[in-house]
């Protein structure tokens, strides 16, 4: 569902540029991370799937996904350099204050604009007890939606074929 949202996306194109694999391969690579939140973070749905977020705690050391350059050059193949050279950009921009971390938010297309992704974030900011939030947003519709919800945009940085992303914090509360 991930990768049948996000596909359409700007950033998508510069990961996997040949459309007919597009999906199958973002969704090979989505996965690695799905599955790592299952263990070492937390997956909200709505209902029967149209909706999901993806979060993981950054209040304590996190653990990279097991064996993770290895499945990730076979969920990727020819394009995980620049599956790579993605990472190395949220790494470089990630904060290192304790907070949570928006990883994916994605809404099925025929689902959009229905007010989904605002409840998913609605249910985990009514969790998060004070903590920061961080997400990167990747478009700039997902950044707005953000910044309704109180992410402030952080300095933009771009991808090689200078598809941009916005880091976003939304601050804690006390």
């Amino acid at each position: 569902m991930i990768a049948t949202a996000f596909s359409g996306l700007r950033p998508m194109a510069y990961l996997v540029p040949d459309r007919r694999a597009r999906h199958r391969v973002i969704a090979a690579g989505f996965r690695i991370f799905v599955e790592h939140a299952v263990e070492h973070g937390e997956i909200h749905l709505i209902d029967d799937g149209p909706a999901v977020a993806v979060w993981f705690p950054y209040t304590s050391p996190l653990p990279a996904p097991a064996d993770y350059e290895r499945r990730l050059t076979e969920a990727t193949g020819e394009w995980a350099e620049r599956f790579r050279v993605l990472n190395g950009l949220f790494e470089q921009n990630h904060p290192a204050e304790p907070h949570q971390h928006l990883a994916f938010l994605a809404v099925h297309p025929d689902r959009q604009n229905e007010g989904l992704g605002t409840a998913l974030l609605r249910y985990q900011h009514a969790r998060l007890d004070g903590l920061p939030a961080y997400l990167e947003a990747s478009d700039p519709r997902n950044r707005d939606l953000y910044a309704r919800h109180g992410y402030r945009a952080r300095q933009p940085f771009a991808l090689p074929d200078g598809t941009l992303y916005w880091p976003m914090w939304r601050p804690g509360t006390v």
